[in-house]
């Protein structure tokens, strides 16, 4: 097992990519703390993960709050210890905000760009301390590029995760504490009322002619917090279909 014995703390795991990776960390021997401002559906991925066999337990709370994640991260030293993983999954697509909306720069700004913060820095510490850790930020292919859909904050607040991720793997490589960037295509995730017509859209500009899963992006996440990625820090990883090669 690629993470026996390890602690792994999840965010926004309540479905999609975050429920993918909890699922898939217990199967590989970790205990994952699942978290979700949804708590029924945070506690739905922990009975996922127990019954492929691993150990779960949940919290739910607003990633873009500092007291939540104050609170948060103390609860979490006190009852389970210092995480040898966590990933900062939780976030808002594009499409959620109306791309006129004003305020909504703040909203997606707060729970994809300073919800990375608090986690990557209040863990982060203590993962320092303890001189060992692996941190994966989830960004997205439009934390590289631009697009002409959604809200602009998405790409900005994706493109604040790709590069706070670096400073931050520097800042914390001394302490042998790894940060790495994720940045994913468009996944089988959608919920909007015309799906097919957007995702045969999407489609026709990934290369490999198809968008992704969340285990496909898991599997990914797994490397990276596993002892295999040891020597990787402050790396962007694209998993993507081919569409930044475009």
């Amino acid at each position: 097992m690629r993470l026996k014995g390890k602690l792994a703390v999840v965010t926004g795991a309540a479905n999609g990519m975050g429920r993918a990776e909890a699922v898939r960390f217990g199967l590989e021997g970790a205990k994952v703390i699942v978290t979700d401002l949804d708590g029924d559906a945070a506690e739905a991925t922990v009975l996922s993960v127990r019954e492929s066999g691993g150990q779960s337990v949940s919290y739910q709370f607003d990633v873009s709050d500092k007291d939540s994640w104050l609170s948060f991260v103390h609860d979490v030293l006190r009852e389970h210890g210092v995480p040898d993983v966590l990933v900062n999954n939780a976030g808002l697509s594009a499409s959620v905000i109306d791309k006129d909306d004003i305020d909504g720069w703040d909203l997606l700004m707060n729970v994809n760009g300073r919800s990375v913060y608090y986690g990557t820095t209040l863990f982060g510490r203590h993962m320092a301390g303890a001189g060992r850790g692996s941190i994966i930020n989830i960004s997205s292919i439009m934390g590289i590029v631009g697009g002409p859909s959604g809200h602009p904050a998405y790409h900005a607040s994706k493109g604040a995760v790709r590069n706070f991720s670096k400073a931050m793997a520097v800042r914390l490589a001394p302490s042998n504490v790894r940060v790495n960037s994720v940045h994913p295509g468009w996944m089988q995730v959608m919920t909007s009322t015309n799906i097919e017509q957007i995702r045969q859209g999407r489609v026709s500009l990934v290369p490999m002619g198809r968008t992704g899963t969340p285990e496909e992006a898991a599997n990914l996440v797994l490397f990276l917090a596993s002892d295999e990625a040891s020597y990787i820090t402050g790396a962007e990883i694209p998993v993507d279909g081919g569409f930044l090669a475009t």
